[in-house]
């Protein structure tokens, strides 16, 4: 007996539902044109024109033309100030991730862990990611580390320590009172945005794992913390040191406005001065378009290569 197949005839197509269709595809690319429009405009158009700048002779002009090659790239290479400069913020970065892992995930579990007002808490520790980077070093600068015996800072080593002398935390090299300046304030700003992330790790892991730990004798605190918590959270913490990496490679607002100076004066960014603040610089204080366009693609190919580098070796996307 011969089996036959059973196949759905197909449904025709009406003149309306041909007209329904073409409405809602106007009315998608009415929606969708704006962000499109702006993306190309504000973002694909620069990056094309910027990458070619970066091989022509631009100074005074962000005319592409006078073709060069790559003498920007090794202009910018050989230059002591950029390597200076990634030394600096490879220090950043040694002391913001580690501090900014380590805060978040430990403000996560102690919010996670709350009975009653959880999101009280979890709205007062993410209203700093809302300030702007520009207002909070200002703060830190002017009111919290500002070097005067008045300052919050210097008052508070005098209440607790009783040391007399005001810090000149700003302007002072023998200890680098800055780096303390410029780590606190970027922890405080971006502490909540990566607490908020751990939480969400946190309630993905199961409660039976914890009961199951508990029935076998296990207590809570770090035997759970180091068998469960931390291994679960595996993929989340892999993320979180991603995105630290790349923000701190990106680090310019804190650099540019704590040790900033006044319209004559350069202040003391020479004490610490990132590749942004190098090429921020060289592009619109020197005017060397070229040069600085070269370097802001040297440093996005760093920052490129580290974050594939670290992900492979974190092996992100594999199951914990």
């Amino acid at each position: 007996m011969a089996v036959q197949s059973l196949q759905a005839a197909p449904v025709p197509v009406t003149a309306a539902g041909r007209r329904r269709d073409r409405e809602a595809m106007i009315a998608f690319w009415l929606f969708m044109s704006p962000m499109l429009l702006g993306l190309i405009v504000f973002t694909f158009v620069p990056i094309v024109w910027g990458f070619l700048l970066s091989f022509s002779r631009a100074q005074n002009t962000v005319s592409v033309g006078d073709f060069i090659g790559f003498q920007n790239y090794v202009d910018v290479l050989r230059d002591r100030e950029f390597r200076r400069s990634l030394i600096t913020i490879l220090v950043f970065t040694a002391f913001i991730v580690p501090l900014t892992y380590a805060a978040s995930l430990g403000l996560a579990m102690l919010v996670n862990g709350v009975n009653w007002g959880r999101g009280i808490f979890r709205t007062a520790f993410f209203i700093p990611t809302a300030i702007s980077y520009v207002v909070a070093s200002l703060i830190w600068r002017m009111s919290l580390f500002n070097g005067i015996p008045s300052g919050v800072a210097n008052i508070a080593i005098y209440e607790w320590f009783g040391i007399e002398n005001p810090i000149n935390w700003i302007a002072g090299t023998d200890p680098p009172w800055y780096w303390l300046v410029l780590v606190t304030v970027r922890l405080w700003l971006q502490v909540g945005f990566y607490m908020i992330i751990f939480i969400a790790g946190l309630q993905e892991i199961p409660r039976s794992l914890y009961e199951a730990a508990w029935v076998d004798g296990a207590r809570s605190g770090w035997t759970t913390f180091r068998d469960i918590t931390l291994p679960m959270l595996r993929n989340t913490t892999i993320a979180v040191m991603l995105l630290l990496f790349i923000n701190a490679f990106q680090a310019f607002d804190e650099f540019f406005n704590v040790l900033g100076g006044t319209a004559a004066t350069q202040g003391n960014r020479g004490l610490a001065r990132p590749p942004l603040v190098y090429l921020y610089q060289v592009a619109f204080q020197d005017a060397d378009y070229g040069r600085g366009s070269a370097g802001a693609f040297i440093l996005t190919a760093i920052i490129i290569t580290v974050t594939v580098v670290q992900g492979r070796l974190f092996g992100f996307g594999r199951s914990a």
